[in-house]
């Protein structure tokens, strides 16, 4: 178990039960190849402290949650992880943020490339205004990528369980789809590149419970592949999905409001039997 506070621990013999959390085998995420690593990460705007100290590391083939609290920084953090902060003013990250072993801001480092091996899913479904097609194909036509075009776009979609759906009119707009349709979309587009890794900032929040299922769905067969993060207000939505679940907070004790890490561990240990007094807090309604 990871955390940045001190734990003020809750009786072993005493868990607790709010959320219901997906039946699963222990957990051997730990014990797999590390793809982040975050060594006392701290991201500022400007002067402002946004997250202050945090220390997790993300394990390969496993799906990481990221919840808590609106304000507390989960979505600044997700998007650290492949820089797509870097357009904001002021914007700026102490500590080591490192992929592979490899520092993504140090000195040298192509935030393009980082994008291309780290992929991103947004909050609402944005596919561009084209075709099906087109919008699979863009970012592999970007990068060059032009042999094989309409196997890549196959495989893509398949992978985002969305070939059956649209094989028959992947020249139609993309708009034409539903939300659900286009998330998965999303998703594929962001996969036709091969990635490593899928990061999702809250991907489900617009859609309705039919389309979040299959998106859930959706996850399960994706870690096979990459290594999911996904940011998420839901908590039904991390103990259903998650291996792992980071549980981030705000902290105002020193005067000034800033998010922090208060534990990250297995997710059906952090639901149901928390290490710090915050957790249960949080996870059983007194808060947030």
């Amino acid at each position: 178990m990871e955390s940045n506070q001190p734990d003020t621990d809750t009786p072993a013999d005493r868990p607790i039960a709010p959320i219901a959390v997906a039946t699963r085998t222990p957990s051997d995420a730990t014990t797999r190849e590390v793809v982040f690593e975050l060594r006392d990460v701290s991201i500022y705007y400007g002067q402002t402290l946004a997250v202050a100290g945090v220390n997790m590391r993300v394990h390969k083939n496993v799906i990481t949650a990221m919840i808590g609290p609106s304000g507390c920084g989960k979505s600044t953090v997700v998007r650290t992880l492949n820089r797509m902060n870097d357009s904001i003013t002021g914007f700026r990250v102490e500590g080591e943020t490192l992929y592979h072993g490899n520092d993504i801001y140090g000195s040298g480092v192509d935030p393009v490339e980082v994008r291309r091996r780290i992929g991103m899913v947004f909050q609402r479904p944005n596919p561009f205004p084209k075709s099906i097609y087109d919008n699979i194909a863009w970012a592999p036509r970007i990068l060059g990528l032009k042999s094989g075009l309409d196997e890549r776009v196959e495989k893509a979609l398949r992978g985002a369980a969305l070939w059956d759906e649209v094989k028959d009119r992947l020249k139609g707009s993309a708009l034409g789809l539903s939300g659900g349709q286009q998330q998965r979309l999303c998703i594929a587009r962001a996969i036709a590149i091969e990635p490593d890794v899928l990061l999702l900032d809250e991907p489900c929040s617009a859609l309705d419970p039919i389309a979040t299922a299959s998106v859930e769905e959706l996850m399960q067969d994706l870690k096979e592949n990459y290594t999911l993060v996904i940011v998420t207000h839901n908590m039904q939505q991390a103990a259903r999905v998650a291996e792992r679940t980071a549980f981030f907070s705000l902290d105002v004790s020193d005067g000034r409001r800033k998010g922090i890490l208060v534990e990250y561990d297995d997710t059906e240990k952090l639901f149901t039997r928390p290490s710090d007094q915050r957790t249960e807090d949080y996870v059983t309604g007194r808060f947030g």
